[in-house]
């Protein structure tokens, strides 16, 4: 299963295997077995993929038909959602979730206000939906 998503990613990404390789640290033959399911990438090369696709985990190890499903209940629930854990970078930049982007209707170029406090944490608000609850 793993290994027709990486390939199908790969490719909507338009990545070589070159590419894919270098970008995890691997060498091409690595992807093409991973692609071909003839064996599995770590838990660490994983990650690297992950980020590379900016895919999630589900999302690399789940077949078409059930991703679908997950996008058809994500879009039937409301309230509150855990969409995973993302890492700080040095200079405080995070990426957010895929699932989090398609549920927030996130895309790039979107302003994001951050608010917070050390007691309660922090919120991401987009602007244009705070605008439109304030008007």
């Amino acid at each position: 299963m793993i290994g027709k998503r990486l390939k199908k990613l790969r490719k909507e990404k338009n990545f070589s295997l070159e590419y894919v390789a270098e970008k995890v640290d691997v060498s091409r033959q690595t992807i093409a077995k991973w692609e071909a399911g003839e064996t599995l990438p770590d838990v660490v090369k994983c990650k690297k993929l992950m980020d590379l696709y900016e895919s999630s985990l589900d999302e690399l190890t789940m077949s078409e038909r059930e991703l679908k499903m997950g996008e058809e209940e994500l879009a039937g629930q409301t309230g509150k959602y855990v969409f995973g854990i993302v890492k700080v970078g040095e200079c405080g930049q995070m990426t957010i979730p895929q699932k989090a982007r398609k549920v927030l209707h996130i895309q790039k170029g979107d302003q994001l206000l951050v608010l917070g406090n050390p007691e309660q944490g922090m919120t991401i608000v987009k602007i244009d939906e705070l605008n439109d609850y304030l008007n």
